[in-house]
């Protein structure tokens, strides 16, 4: 049984954690623009000279704050769900690795603190490998966003971003990409699992070029720790989304969970429930720096039928009934 100070401890790590995946950097940025009209104003302009000066971080694998990742916050954060990483095989660190995170979710608690925080032990599990989550430009971007999570090796989920990342001569890298994405949110409904991953082929592409293998990774239980509205296909709160997220690059869900003091109410802080993060078997891909649409194909098949098969390996021991199946979108 935990104690009240653990629980507490627990609680609060997971707040702090949401208000700033939330709020951080729109908060930073008004108080930012308000400063420029008061006698502070030049905290303004010495943060913008650093912007300027420390733009192209994001393109090159971010920064890395190591007492920050090692932080006993995330092991409480970790263990208020709980949130458990699994290892199948091993993955030696003398190649590069494109792993493939599912679902999204609303927050991706799951792959955030198994990929760019000690909260699981992930390098314990994975000796010598170095991860790189990669997360929309918008986030790093931001005042109080960027610093955030540029300090746990986050970059940008774009070609430059993880081309430099994989391009290093020292081998062991591995980056993290939600494949879902904004659009996945949307589909984040408690006991649902369905994927957008039918037509993302940028992935298969990333991998080829560079030579790294696919290794595809499932969280059970990510799309059960909110409570989510899902609008019909065809309605018009769904069109405002879909077209919110194609001028922004994010999707405005409609979601709650408990209250910061209580279980029993609403509020933006998780429901408890345990995530569980498989990590699959690697797919050997070869190097070719100019991939035809065959070979693109040809693994993204590949790579769609073994992350079916992980998690029909695993549905069961996660607490999914075996009539539970994925669904591609």
């Amino acid at each position: 049984m935990k104690t009240l100070k653990k629980q507490w401890l627990e609680v609060l790590s997971t707040c702090q954690f949401v208000l700033c995946f939330l709020f951080l950097g729109p908060f930073f940025s008004l108080v930012g623009f308000f400063l420029l009209f008061t006698s502070l104003w030049y905290f303004s302009v010495l943060y913008l000279v650093w912007l300027f000066l420390d733009w192209d971080t994001p393109q090159q694998g971010g920064r890395r704050n190591q007492w920050l990742k090692n932080c006993t916050v995330w092991k409480h954060l970790s263990d208020y769900f709980p949130i458990k990483l699994v290892k199948t095989v091993e993955l030696p660190p003398d190649r590069n690795y494109v792993l493939l995170s599912h679902p999204h979710g609303i927050m991706s608690f799951g792959t955030f603190c198994n990929f760019s925080t000690e909260g699981t032990g992930c390098s314990q599990l994975f000796p010598g490998l170095r991860f790189s989550l990669a997360a929309l430009n918008c986030l790093l971007y931001m005042p109080g966003h960027r610093e955030y999570f540029m300090s746990f090796g986050i970059c940008s989920v774009n070609r430059q971003s993880l081309d430099y990342v994989l391009s290093q001569p020292q081998l062991g890298r591995a980056v993290v990409i939600v494949v879902g994405g904004a659009n996945e949110a949307l589909h984040a409904v408690p006991g649902e699992h369905c994927l957008t991953l039918r037509n993302r082929k940028g992935f298969v592409r990333l991998a080829l070029r560079h030579g790294a293998s696919l290794v595809p990774t499932y969280s059970f239980g990510e799309n059960d720790v909110f409570r989510v509205k899902a609008f019909a296909p065809d309605s018009w709160q769904r069109l405002f989304q879909v077209t919110i997220k194609r001028l922004l690059s994010f999707s405005p869900c409609i979601f709650w969970g408990r209250g910061l003091f209580s279980a029993k109410s609403w509020g933006l802080m998780p429901l408890a429930r345990p995530i569980t993060t498989v990590v699959g078997r690697p797919i050997p891909v070869p190097q070719c720096p100019q991939p035809t649409e065959e070979q693109v194909d040809h693994y993204h098949r590949l790579y769609m039928k073994a992350l079916e098969q992980l998690f029909e390996e695993h549905k069961e021991s996660c607490g999914l009934p075996a009539s539970t199946h994925l669904t591609f979108i």
